[in-house]
């Protein structure tokens, strides 16, 4: 696969120019048909989703998750935070198990999926990120291979707008790929996102879950990328003490993600400037002695 293009796998999922009421019956009873593979009441693992106002994303993820191959029991599970859209009558009509959580937040809907999760390995997932076909088995092996693994973290590169190069993405995957390295030793929590995370469910729960004292919202937060202390982040430093983390580096695992929370900050060369001041600032604690 060429850098600068989406691998094959991600475009039967991205229904280029089509909301969710645009889709044809065949389109959609497919979905629904690959679903109801993944309800599973007694679950190995609980791949869990929050979202806000997604009706015209969530279902291009649930499509992407409902197209992997495993041999484990799987729950896909949706926590609706609140949505004042359609969200609510997407999930009810593609038959995907969901759950409200009307108090707004990311680490209000992470800890409410956190809570309902079935299975002993928790994937946390995002409404505007694409999963590879075997992203559940690859997160899953090193908890499953290693009792001292608590927690795992992936890698992850960016959709370009429609009728986009991802050109400038590429460029900036490469620095975050620099500073994700530098960052292991002594800020290793800093590399952790929600979109792509895992964890031994219990653990989560015992440590601390996805507790923060404020509340994330869902856009808008320039500069967050490089800056993220919320409830990944919180949840990282909680498994570390119970374990270690591991990062997956399995280019099946890569995980493809919308380039919107970098566009808020205007655009995608404002975005690495603001990034690259925050890491710059960081760069002596990150090659410092590990304390």
């Amino acid at each position: 696969m060429s850098f600068l293009s989406l691998p094959n796998w991600v475009k039967p999922h991205l229904f280029t120019g089509k909301k969710f009421n645009e889709l044809s019956n065949d389109e959609l009873s497919d979905i629904q048909n690959r679903i109801k593979g993944f309800i599973s009441d007694k679950p190995d693992v609980s791949v869990m989703i929050p979202a806000w106002n997604e009706a015209n994303n969530i279902y291009r993820t649930l499509s992407s998750l409902a197209a992997s191959n495993t041999n484990l029991k799987v729950e896909i599970v949706v926590i609706n935070n609140n949505s004042t859209d359609n969200t609510q009558q997407v999930l009810d009509t593609i038959g995907v198990r969901n759950y409200l959580q009307p108090v707004q937040g990311t680490p209000h809907a992470r800890q409410m999926g956190l809570d309902k999760a079935k299975g002993k390995y928790h994937l946390c997932a995002d409404s505007d990120t694409f999963y590879p076909p075997s992203w559940i088995d690859k997160m899953v092996k090193p908890m499953r291979e290693n009792t001292d693994v608590t927690g795992v973290y992936g890698r992850y590169s960016f959709i370009p707008p429609d009728g986009k190069s991802r050109l400038g993405l590429v460029f900036y995957e490469w620095m975050a790929g620099i500073f994700i390295r530098l960052r292991k030793k002594n800020r290793e929590y800093l590399n952790v996102y929600g979109y792509n995370m895992g964890l031994i469910t219990e653990v989560g729960r015992t440590s601390g879950g996805f507790k923060v004292s404020g509340s994330r919202v869902y856009n808008g937060i320039v500069g967050s990328d490089y800056a993220n202390e919320a409830e990944d982040g919180r949840m990282a430093l909680n498994l570390k003490t119970k374990g270690r983390l591991v990062m997956v580096t399995d280019a099946d695992a890569r995980v493809f993600t919308s380039p919107r929370r970098l566009l808020d900050d205007g655009s995608l060369f404002k975005a690495f400037v603001n990034r690259a001041k925050v890491q710059l600032k960081g760069l002596k604690v990150y090659l410092g002695k590990n304390k």
